[in-house]
């Protein structure tokens, strides 16, 4: 598994800021472990402006996101109204006898069914917003287990270069260089 396996989860709609802080975490870490070579880490100066950029765009990314949660509010709010006051025009006219009653009825029901669409729009991205915050959880949780995992096998993989980079100088030692280029040439 290299170093390009690790993924960073995308934030979904209304992330908690304990998530947002966890995934600013998690693309640091991508950042430092697709910015480090062999042997060495990445540059102090260089991770710090990743982070800055990294923190920079997920707080523009809240503010982005309650702007548009305010629009919707506010778009809510108006078709609401704006039912509202059709159905109590159209009934008006009804109930006085200026308009015929299939004729309104149909006005009104259509007003009503916007303004009950518009409300169950709302419990729906609710619902939804939960139901994504839930995935991320899992995602997280995934990450971290992948994460432990990474950094088993990493240490895994140092330990055995140095197992292996004892055994070739031990077969240096005993056999001569010849055999040990034998070794390496296959």
């Amino acid at each position: 598994m290299g170093t390009n396996d690790f993924e960073v989860p995308r934030l979904g709609e209304n992330p908690l800021p304990e998530e947002h802080a966890e995934y600013v975490i998690r693309r640091l870490e991508k950042f430092i472990r697709d910015g480090r070579t062999l042997g060495e880490g990445m540059s102090f100066r260089k991770w710090q402006l990743m982070a800055k950029t990294e923190i920079a765009l997920a707080i523009a990314e809240a503010q982005n996101t309650h702007k548009y949660d305010k629009i919707n509010s506010r778009r809510a709010l108006f078709i609401s109204a704006t039912a509202l006051t059709t159905i109590g025009f159209w009934g008006t006219a009804i109930s006085m006898e200026r308009v015929a009653y299939l004729p309104g009825g149909i006005v009104c029901l259509v007003a009503g069914l916007t303004m009950l669409f518009i409300a169950s729009g709302g419990r729906y991205r609710r619902y939804k917003n939960r139901k994504d915050g839930v995935k991320r959880a899992h995602r997280l949780i995934k990450i971290k287990s992948l994460n432990k995992r990474v950094k088993a096998l990493e240490r895994d993989l140092e330990d055995e270069e140095k197992r292996l980079g004892k055994s070739i100088k031990k077969l240096k030692k005993s056999h001569g260089t010849s055999l040990y280029e034998r070794f390496m040439t296959g």
